[in-house]
């Protein structure tokens, strides 16, 4: 039996190629390119290249960047940048036929998303994902075996018009 992949810190890490929803495929497949985890990024840069990620279908992806961001950037941000985390989860979920798991974590999203009251990194474009999580959640039918379509999703990042 080997030994796991372990980070420098003692973390494990999964090797394995994944697909653009974020499964992970067998050993010696061809996957898609997924995040370092040590990337850094500026805010203005992670909302970018998540939000390039969501609009070519890789979800999953777009959390990965959104939950670094997450786990780098100051305490009083933290909640806004995990909300962002957890509406790209929610997306991935929906995409992946999960309709209750979709409904579940977009609910939570979209609730701490609606209350954050400190500033919003550049380009973030709240108000489009908060009216997004609206209307998505008023499509999502209240039965789990029901398959709802929800609305095209919005650009998370704007650039700056100033």
């Amino acid at each position: 039996m080997s030994e796991r992949d372990r980070a420098f810190d003692g973390s494990p890490r999964n090797r394995r190629p994944r697909d653009e929803l974020g499964r992970p495929l067998p050993y010696g497949s061809v996957g898609v390119p997924t995040t370092p985890d040590d990337l850094a990024l500026s805010p203005s840069a992670a909302l970018q290249r998540a939000d390039a990620l969501l609009q070519s279908g890789r979800p999953f992806h777009a959390h990965e960047i959104l939950e670094l961001q997450w786990k780098a950037c100051p305490a009083e941000q933290r909640a806004l940048w995990q909300a962002l985390a957890q509406w790209a989860v929610a997306i991935t979920h929906h995409a992946r036929g999960n309709p209750t798991g979709a409904r579940s974590v977009l609910n939570r999203a979209s609730n701490t998303l609606a209350t954050h009251q400190g500033p919003v990194p550049a380009g973030l474009d709240l108000t489009a994902v908060l009216a997004w999580c609206r209307e998505a959640l008023a499509a999502e039918p209240a039965s789990s075996d029901a398959d709802a379509t929800w609305p095209p999703l919005p650009a998370l990042w704007r650039a700056s018009t100033n």
